[in-house]
């Protein structure tokens, strides 16, 4: 949906003034911190198209990957990159102990109102503690899409000692397909001959989560 489709108060900007920052979407977030749009696409359309880039990307763009999107020139990208750095440098997931693995829910929640499953991955040290969550693949969960070696490539990296997988369920439906319990005993059987223990997979949509740890199913 186009900018001025929307009501006015469903604009991101004035949906920020009468609701709060934490009422608003990735996109419309995007949204706000654009401004505008131009010629060829609107706000909404530009922020869309960012943030299909900043989940394959992760936290971290290049000014040179930013300006790939069409309509992204030198100051949306600099807007973009300092909003992100200055995200960072006051909320870290970095550090953040994880208790019990379903206390990783609420640092990926906002992944909830994705039109596609995204499968994302939290690598952990030995204390639980949270050294970064990433997107791994974007599509339908399966054998094909998710393999280990994508999946455990960061947290080797990272010399995780254990992590966490989930992925959003668009429907709202959270009962595990037979693909994602497929999916979650060849990542634990991968993890095990790596050193790197999955504590859990978690489902989500906007409201709640299923722990496959929690039903017995990991």
């Amino acid at each position: 949906m186009r900018i001025q489709d929307l009501t006015v108060n469903d604009r991101p900007r004035e949906k920020l003034q009468h609701k709060g920052a934490q009422a608003l979407s990735d996109m419309e977030l995007l949204a706000v911190l654009l401004g505008s749009g131009n010629r060829k696409y609107d706000v909404l359309a530009l922020a869309a198209k960012l943030l299909h880039l900043l989940d394959r990307t992760g936290p971290t763009p290049s000014m040179e990957e930013l300006m790939t999107v069409n309509g992204v020139g030198k100051a949306k990208a600099s807007l973009i990159m300092a909003g992100l750095e200055f995200a960072r440098r006051r909320i870290r997931p970095h550090g953040f102990k994880i208790a019990f693995p379903p206390d990783a829910y609420p640092l990926i929640r906002h992944i909830a109102d994705r039109s596609q499953e995204h499968f994302i991955c939290i690598s952990l040290n030995g204390a639980n503690e949270v050294i970064a969550i990433r997107t791994v693949s974007v599509g339908l969960v399966n054998r094909a899409l998710v393999h280990p070696r994508e999946v455990f490539a960061d947290p080797i990296t990272d010399r995780a000692s254990a992590v966490i997988v989930a992925h959003n369920h668009p429907s709202g439906n959270l009962v595990p397909s037979p693909d994602d319990l497929a999916v979650t005993r060849q990542l634990k059987e991968a993890g095990l001959t790596l050193g790197i223990r999955m504590l859990d997979h978690i489902i989500f949509n906007k409201e709640k989560y299923y722990s496959l740890m929690e039903n017995g199913q990991i």
